[in-house]
């Protein structure tokens, strides 16, 4: 029997709302940037604040990233502030669903989160738009529980936790698909902290690990049996969102940001040291278990790299074959076209 802990994957009307509530229970909000010195009358009913939505396993209040690094930098919003923005309020959630909601709801603006959630929402008609990628080639972990299975094959039978909506999710259906597991291993909902705390109980006899968490579990000694960049087609992509009635107001942002990233990217570059130090502060994380999750690399300086595209459309093709996205639609007509 499994324990209380774990729930397995359904879908339903009730599930769906009761995520919406445990979003708003679960998110954590800090307005990172205070607001600027009141702006000419003129220009007074152009200002706004930004929401900004991010994915935080450890609850962080800010994010990490090019775009974690601009707000450190103090580069963001000086920039933003051309637009008419001026706060930047940022939202932690603890996985893309749990943003899917606040989106729905309007409690966001712009989120960074997994290319999985973000394009079962676009799949579903939430009214968003793709401004820009983040992060090409994120890997995920298959970690085993300590004295138990080593390779895939040893899975049969057995329960693995995974995040549902998540990039965590399709590389881990994925997987399973390629090596002929599917109808062989019970695949169960948890959020990254449960799939810890479950594998460590020995609940689970793997889970499917987040940057940060798959190479920390592994420097404590739990196998890794899996990884996703040993796949071509599996590794994630980490993307950026803005809602249609926030470009509305603001239809120069895309533009802007994608400048601003271009530039904390570069700077990234030229001062990794200086970057990790940051992430790791913020995150808790040791400074190995970062350089290990997030190689500078995977930073693209331009809003749509091609690996990051051919990524993206292989994730929204497998999730449609699967049925976990309601529709198909064209990349190009949810992508904001570049100026």
């Amino acid at each position: 029997m499994m324990t209380k802990h774990l729930s397995f994957l359904k879908f339903s009307t009730l599930a769906a709302s009761c995520l919406l509530l445990f979003s708003s229970a679960c998110s954590s909000s800090q307005t990172v940037s205070q607001a600027v010195p009141k702006p000419k009358t003129s220009d007074t009913a152009k200002t706004s604040t930004l929401r900004l939505g991010f994915i935080s396993v450890n609850q962080i209040k800010v994010p990490t990233g090019p775009t974690g690094w601009a707000i450190h930098q103090g580069k963001l919003l000086p920039q933003l502030q051309k637009l008419g923005i001026a706060e930047v309020k940022t939202v932690s959630f603890p996985n893309g669903p749990n943003l899917n909601e606040a989106l729905v709801a309007g409690e966001v603006d712009v989120g960074i989160y997994g290319d999985t959630p973000a394009l079962v929402a676009k799949a579903k008609g939430i009214p968003t738009r793709l401004i820009g990628q983040e992060q090409v080639g994120m890997n995920a972990w298959l970690i085993g529980k300590k004295n138990g299975p080593r390779s895939l094959a040893e899975l049969k039978g057995q329960k693995v936790a995974t995040s549902k909506g998540s990039y965590l999710h399709r590389y881990l259906i994925g997987l399973l698909q390629k090596s002929g597991l599917s109808d062989r291993v019970t695949v169960v909902h948890l959020l990254p902290s449960e799939a810890q705390a479950a594998l460590e109980r020995g609940d689970v006899a793997a889970i499917a690990a987040a940057t940060g968490t798959g190479p920390l579990l592994k420097s404590k000694g739990y196998p890794v049996i899996d990884e996703a960049t040993k796949h071509p087609d599996l590794p994630g992509t980490s993307v950026t969102v803005a809602t249609e009635a926030f470009l509305a107001k603001h239809p120069d942002f895309p533009q802007k940001w994608n400048q601003i990233k271009q530039a904390s990217v570069k700077n990234i570059k030229a001062n990794p040291e200086a970057y990790y130090k940051f992430h790791t502060e913020v995150s808790g994380y040791p400074i190995d278990v970062i350089k290990a999750s997030f190689p500078v690399e995977q930073f693209p300086e331009e809003p749509f790299p091609t690996r990051g595209l051919q990524l993206l459309e292989g994730t929204k093709k497998f999730l449609v074959s699967q049925k976990l996205a309601n529709s198909d639609f064209k990349l190009n007509d949810w992508i904001v076209p570049q100026q």
